[in-house]
């Protein structure tokens, strides 16, 4: 999944802004599943470019009143 510009994510409403973020916590999930048995890393940035989506998401529900 690409990583969510702010002003895209903005546009959102709280259901697909929950879809999203969940969607990424599940490739967070499966990246470190990858590391822990000894998988080659795919591409090292992409990692904390999700992990900063999945925060700027929650931020940008948390200003909504979500």
């Amino acid at each position: 999944m690409a990583v969510l510009k702010t002003r895209d994510a903005r546009k959102l409403g709280k259901e697909e802004l929950d879809k999203k973020a969940q969607e990424l916590r599940l490739e967070v999930a499966k990246e470190k599943a990858n590391i822990a048995i000894g998988a080659p890393v795919s591409s090292p940035g992409k990692m904390r470019d999700m992990k900063r989506t999945i925060a700027r998401i929650l931020t940008i529900k948390k200003e909504k009143g979500a």
